[in-house]
């Protein structure tokens, strides 16, 4: 709908008629038409477009936002952590709509001010997801190999570890893109968000308000469109959950180490422990060419260890 809706749509969602004005559901105008004499569901296919990119578009702004000052603040230690962290909290202490509201009448309604809300409205939610991720995963084994390699920081955040919080960060994202749909309909409703003549389902609502007694179908239409929306995009957001639940999400330290997918975890030898008589110790365990577990960290590690003590007595090299 929202790519095609405008193309197919049977009538202009600017176009009236004065003789069809508040006409009921028909063949020739299938939602009836509006006090204007608009036909209500060419409006309705216009506006999905509309609601679409405003939704979707706040909605990646937040995560790429959010989810970089979550690496922050996740990884870079206490002072960057405490102050992203408490200047997000400041944004979470208000109820979204309020704080849109807020926001809006300072800013003044327009498509470029609704997106910079949603954007601000939903940063904390990714901040935090993934700072949450970020404080697990930096105690990891391989987050501690690419350290000691000498990686640079902006490796380790963005290679390392946030292709492991992709599949919480994808659901999150679906979340709150359900939530900016219906947060761009209530601002419109409230007369805050896209102007008129504009077909945003919202000010649809609002205009509508005065004609029930008359014409419901101007109200009912647009407002089931909204529920119907938000209501496929959460059971959208349910199954993407339980596709990604089960495949990617970040083993348990009694599960062991987790490894993205097609790829072999691999901790070279020297940086996961010392040498010592030509036996390679990793967490406290001594080892000899083998695979072991960690004692100290509780993890499985499945390693490839070089220069080890093999039959004939140690080896020297440098493992890979």
């Amino acid at each position: 709908m929202a790519i095609f809706g405008p193309i197919v749509a049977p009538y202009s969602y600017t176009a009236q008629n004065a003789a069809e004005r508040l006409q009921g559901p028909s063949l020739h105008h299938l939602m009836g038409t509006d006090n204007f004499g608009r036909d209500v569901f060419s409006r309705i296919l216009a506006g999905t477009r509309q609601v679409v990119i405003l939704g979707g578009v706040g909605t990646l702004l937040a995560a790429l936002i959010g989810t970089s000052l979550g690496l922050l603040a996740g990884y870079a230690g206490r002072f960057w952590e405490e102050t992203i962290m408490r200047i997000l909290d400041v944004l979470l202490a208000f109820p979204s709509l309020l704080l849109a509201m807020v926001l809006l009448a300072t800013l003044g309604p327009s498509k470029f001010n609704l997106v910079l809300v949603i954007t601000l409205v939903y940063i904390p939610m990714f901040a935090r997801i993934t700072r949450s991720v970020v404080l697990d995963l930096k105690t990891r084994e391989f987050v501690e190999a690419a350290r000691l390699r000498g990686e640079r920081r902006s490796y380790i955040l963005f290679r390392e570890m946030l292709p492991n919080a992709l599949s919480p960060l994808l659901v999150e994202g679906s979340i709150r893109f359900s939530y900016s749909i219906f947060l761009v309909a209530s601002l419109g409703f409230l007369g805050l968000g896209v102007q008129p003549p504009s077909p945003d389902w919202g000010l649809q609502v609002n205009e509508a308000r005065t004609f029930f007694n008359v014409a419901p179908w101007m109200m009912l239409f647009p407002a089931a469109t909204i529920a119907a929306m938000v209501i496929s995009t959460s059971l959208m957001t349910d199954g993407l959950r339980h596709i990604l639940g089960s495949s990617t999400a970040i083993a348990s330290p009694e599960k062991g180490l987790a490894a993205r997918p097609g790829e072999t975890l691999s901790v070279p030898a020297m940086v996961a422990g010392g040498t010592a008589a030509g036996r390679t110790t990793v967490g406290g365990t001594a080892v000899g060419g083998t695979v072991a577990r960690g004692a100290g960290s509780g993890a499985g590690i499945a390693s490839a260890v070089k220069g080890g003590a093999g039959p004939d007595g140690p080896r020297s090299g440098r493992g890979e």
